[in-house]
């Protein structure tokens, strides 16, 4: 049975996708979503924050909470390894891994990673420093049945080297990026003050077959990271 905060998160989703709610609406609050889904309000918050996570709702402070606008992306030229781009610049890549569990995707993971709802991720949450600094707090969903004979630390510690090193070929990804202000528990993992601007970039790498292999939700402090286009 999915967990209470996922049924809800696909709840929303789709009452949006069935323009139940519109684009820019406001959502009820906290405590009335709560009390219509019959749950405390902080599983309630776990459902919007995932969805906020997803750029499906956005919160605007002293506002509330709103049906997020339809943004416009920009394509970059390659798959981005943040271990690998951290050295490159002779820097010391490490992590801090905050949650690793085995658990359902919801409706968006099943999609972009072309799953079954029978079929398992690990989903996991981590803050990755350049020299001991937090440059960025991600979530990053990667199909289990892919990864079940690799150790943990093989995992969260050196993922693309892992599969590399097993045989896999890594190909293109597909990215979007946009700009969003870091929430109280984000802004304390990269040690910044709540409401500063982040850079939003979700991510879907694939292997050269066309396969999909992980899908990541990652928010960069902008004045530690930046991104550039590379166009032949």
């Amino acid at each position: 049975m999915l967990p209470a905060y996922i049924r809800i998160h696909d709840a929303i989703k789709q009452d949006i996708e069935q323009g139940i709610w519109k684009i820019g609406q406001r959502l009820p609050s906290e405590r009335n979503l709560s009390e219509n889904f019959e749950v405390s309000r902080m599983t309630l918050r776990q459902a919007i924050t995932l969805l906020v996570d997803e750029g499906i709702l956005e919160r605007r402070i002293g506002s509330g909470t709103f049906v997020a606008s339809r943004r416009v992306q920009e394509k970059m030229r390659g798959t981005t390894s943040f271990t690998e781009i951290v050295k490159s610049q002779g820097k010391l890549p490490s992590s801090k891994l905050i949650s690793y569990i085995k658990t359902q995707p919801s409706n968006q993971e099943m999609q972009q990673l072309q799953l079954s709802p029978r079929e398992s991720i690990i989903r996991m949450e981590r803050v990755r420093y350049a020299d001991q600094i937090p440059v960025v707090y991600e979530i990053a969903a990667i199909p289990e049945k892919m990864i079940k004979n690799f150790r943990k630390e093989e995992i969260t510690e050196h993922f693309f080297q892992t599969l590399v090193k097993n045989g896999y070929e890594i190909g293109k990804s597909q990215q979007t990026i946009s700009a969003k202000i870091a929430e109280k528990e984000v802004a304390a993992y990269l040690d910044i003050d709540e409401g500063k601007a982040l850079l939003a970039l979700t991510q879907v790498s694939y292997f050269t077959d066309g396969q999909p292999f992980e899908f990541v939700r990652s928010q960069y402090v902008g004045d530690r990271f930046e991104f550039y286009l590379e166009n032949n």
